[in-house]
């Protein structure tokens, strides 16, 4: 991994990212910046990463100290929705802060480990004020925490003058959360399964959004956090479930038939295999001892509604994450339509649009 810090030399170039495939748009981030400072000074820089939403799930690690993933992934990043994160480097700050939402967090645990790895690169000690903010509803199965690292990674390397290629930063954004590795690329995005010798991994750029632009209409059923953390949900399926170990090995032959299907364009079988690998993973997570049920009454009919859209000859396919939104996935001449049939879904509370964006980018500031 290439690092440098502003002490008036240059840093080593990143690589760029590696395996981009198929028309895939590189990582849209410059984290070169400006010359060197005086060693005494505020260092801060914005962020902004959209979440993903997978069509091929990922649910359960094979290391959780550094979140490698024992299933394989592939997902959507969305363009309407966004992280944005501002970091300032401060000697004057005794301990990191945090602040979601103009609201100061508990939660600093995860946000100062991230900051600790990119402070061990850089070779600094200097705490860190960190302001996050969401423009959709936060821990609510809407992927939160994979924009939320993924902007926090990018500001932070921003700041301290680390030149990190696509690639490195998906590695460390994966050590916070698994799914925030796919949030620093565009479009459809894989993250591979860590098998026993993989000591790391990263995402990889599949497909350019211009290339299928899908679009994603999400039924909001609630908007309070869920109860069960992905992190500790996963960990709770994988020691109690009857059905984990049926999800790992079916997992990856789901993977190869997205993937094809992604390159090829072929929306009736990323359809099929996409609500396939949505329902056998939260068979898994009910069959848990206790059960982890994410859903609620409004999810249900969500999928009773997509399935009724698709019987009638509208091209839609539905994915739920650990939570209770349904996400329908059509082609964007039909979104008009989705949207009407899910806002008439008795315990929808609200409907989201969003087409598919481009990866983790850095901003001149936070826009009010």
């Amino acid at each position: 991994m290439t690092a440098g810090m502003r002490d008036g030399t240059a840093p080593p170039q990143g690589a760029h990212p590696r395996g981009a495939r198929d028309g895939a748009e590189p990582i849209q981030i410059t984290t070169a910046g400006p010359p060197a400072r005086p060693l005494f000074t505020v260092m801060e820089a914005t962020a902004q990463a959209q979440p993903n939403i997978a069509l091929v799930k990922y649910w359960g690690k094979r290391e959780p100290v550094s979140n490698l993933p024992a299933v394989g992934s592939l997902s959507v990043t969305l363009d309407e929705l966004w992280t944005r994160t501002r970091v300032r480097f401060d000697e004057t700050i005794a301990a990191d802060r945090f602040e979601l939402n103009t609201r100061a967090s508990a939660e600093t645990s995860r946000v100062t480990a991230c900051l600790d790895r990119l402070r061990g690169l850089a070779g600094t000690q200097r705490r860190a004020l960190v302001s996050s903010r969401n423009n959709f509803p936060t821990g609510a199965g809407l992927a939160s925490s994979a924009s939320g690292f993924a902007a926090l990674v990018a500001a932070a390397a921003q700041a301290l003058g680390l030149e990190l290629s696509g690639e490195e930063i998906s590695r460390l954004a994966r050590r916070s959360s698994g799914s925030a590795a796919r949030s620093v690329f565009g479009g459809f995005v894989e993250l591979p399964a860590a098998d026993s010798s993989t000591a790391d991994v990263a995402a990889t750029p599949l497909l350019a959004a211009s290339a299928w632009p899908l679009g994603v209409t999400i039924a909001i059923t609630s908007t309070k956090a869920k109860a069960v953390g992905s992190g500790e949900g996963m960990q709770h399926t994988a020691e109690t479930s009857a059905y984990y170990d049926a999800w790992v090995q079916t997992a990856a032959a789901d993977l190869v038939e997205a993937r094809r299907a992604v390159l090829a364009r072929d929306f009736e079988t990323l359809a099929t295999v996409s609500e396939r690998s949505c329902l056998k993973m939260h068979a898994a997570m009910m069959a848990a001892q206790p059960g982890l049920v994410y859903w609620n009454g409004a999810t249900v009919e969500c999928v009773h509604c997509v399935r009724a859209l698709r019987e009638s000859g509208v091209p839609v396919f539905f994915t739920i994450d650990a939570g209770p939104q349904v996400k329908a996935v059509s082609p964007p001449e039909h979104a008009a339509t989705v949207r009407k049939a899910l806002a008439a879904v008795p315990g929808v509370i609200d409907i989201l649009h969003s087409g598919i964006g481009g990866g983790v980018r850095i901003i001149e500031s936070e826009p009010s």
